[in-house]
C-alpha cells in the first residue's frame, strides 16, 4: 500500500493542479471526466483516505453512508457545497472543506456580464446575425435597456456581491441597493456605494436589475418564487450566478413569457445539467452553462485551495476552509 494517503479525484482539473495532486498525494484521476455517479462515488468513499468532488458530485445521505468507508474528508472544489449533505458528513464523522475567496472576481464579472448581455440584447443579436437574418443597420431595431446610471439591486451582499457592487457603481455609475441579513457594516458599504435595505421585498420593487448572491440552504430554496417575481418591475431583470434553485425555475419561465419581467440572465439552473424547455425556446433570456469561476487562473486557484485544504487535514492541522 501506498504511504501517501489516496485521494481520488472526481473531475479532470487543470493541468497544474492535476500534477500537484500526483505529486503530494496517490491521486486516483479521472481521466475520462465523467460523473462517477452513486456507485462510483460510494466506491470512493470506501477506497480512499478523501474525495475531492465537485458541484456535479450529489453526495446524498444514502451515498454517504456507504460502508465500510474509509475517507475521512470531502475537499469540495468551489465555494458552494449544497450538493453535499453535510448534517450527514458531520453525523458520519466526514470533514468537509469548499475553496472561498479565489473565485470572487471571476464570478463578479460573469454577473455584470450576464446583466450587459440581457439588457443589450447580445444573445439574441448574436443569434440573429448568426442565422443570417440581419439586413442593416436602421433605428429601432433590436433596441435594448441601458445600463449605466440604473439601479442594481443586489440579494445578499457577501464576497461576489461586494465585487459586483464595485463594478457595477464604480464602472457604470449605477445606484446600489442590497438586502443582507447580516450585512457589512456602514463603512463597508458606503466604499461601494451601497445602500441597505430592511427587506427583500424593497430591493425587488425598486431594482432595474436583480442579482442574486445568496447561498443555497433549505431557507433559500425558491427565494424568488412566484410571489417574489411579481414585486420585480415589468422592466426589470434577474441575474443569478448563485445557485440554481434559489429560483422557481417553472415561476421564472411564466414570468418571462408574460413579460412580468423583462428578462432574466442565467448562469445556474435548478436542475443542472437539464434546463427548463420553456427558458431554452425564450429570447428575453441568457443562458450560461455554469461558468461563473471558469476562468483558466481561478480554476487553478480553486484546484490549489483544495489541495491545500487536503495537506493540511493530513498533516493534522486546522483546514482553513471547513465547512464540517
Amino acid at each position: 500500500m501506498s504511504a501517501r494517503p489516496v485521494v481520488v479525484v472526481t473531475r479532470r482539473l487543470p493541468e497544474a493542479v492535476e500534477q500537484a495532486a500526483a505529486r503530494d498525494f496517490d491521486a486516483r484521476l479521472n481521466r475520462d471526466d465523467k460523473p462517477l455517479g452513486p456507485d462510483g462515488l460510494k466506491e470512493a468513499l470506501r477506497s480512499a483516505d478523501a474525495v475531492l468532488c465537485t458541484v456535479s458530485d450529489k453526495l446524498t445521505a444514502d451515498i454517504l453512508s456507504a460502508e465500510p468507508r474509509r475517507a475521512r474528508l470531502l475537499a469540495n472544489f468551489g465555494v458552494g457545497f449544497n450538493h453535499i449533505d453535510v448534517e450527514a458528513a458531520k453525523a458520519r464523522g466526514l470533514a468537509v472543506s469548499n475553496t472561498p475567496d479565489v473565485l470572487t472576481d471571476a464570478t463578479a464579472d460573469l454577473a455584470m456580464t450576464l446583466l450587459l448581455m440581457v439588457a443589450r440584447r447580445a444573445g439574441e443579436g448574436e443569434r440573429h446575425l448568426r442565422a443570417g437574418a440581419w439586413t442593416g443597420w436602421r433605428p429601432t431595431h433590436m433596441m435594448g435597456t441601458q445600463v449605466s446610471g440604473k439601479t442594481l439591486g443586489l440579494v445578499g451582499m457577501g464576497r461576489i456581491a461586494r465585487a459586483v457592487a464595485g463594478r457595477a457603481h464604480g464602472g457604470f455609475g449605477m445606484r446600489v441597493i442590497f438586502h443582507d441579513p447580516y450585512p457589512p457594516s456602514p463603512e463597508v458599504a458606503r466604499s461601494l456605494g451601497a445602500e441597505p435595505r430592511e427587506r427583500l421585498e424593497d430591493v425587488l420593487r425598486q431594482a432595474d436589475f436583480v442579482s442574486l448572491h445568496c447561498p443555497a440552504t433549505p431557507e433559500t430554496r425558491h427565494l424568488m418564487n412566484r410571489e417574489r417575481l411579481a414585486l420585480m418591475r415589468p422592466d426589470a431583470y434577474l441575474v443569478n450566478t448563485a445557485r440554481g434553485d434559489v429560483v422557481d425555475e417553472a415561476a421564472l419561465v411564466e414570468a418571462l413569457q408574460s413579460r412580468r419581467i423583462a428578462g432574466a440572465g442565467l448562469d445556474v439552473f435548478e436542475r443542472e445539467p437539464e434546463v427548463s424547455r420553456g427558458l431554452l425556446e425564450l429570447e428575453n433570456v441568457v443562458l450560461l452553462p455554469h461558468l461563473g469561476s471558469a476562468t483558466t487562473e481561478t480554476r487553478v486557484e480553486m484546484g490549489m485551495r483544495a489541495l491545500e485544504n487536503l495537506r493540511l487535514f493530513f498533516a493534522g492541522s486546522p483546514l482553513r476552509d471547513r465547512v464540517a
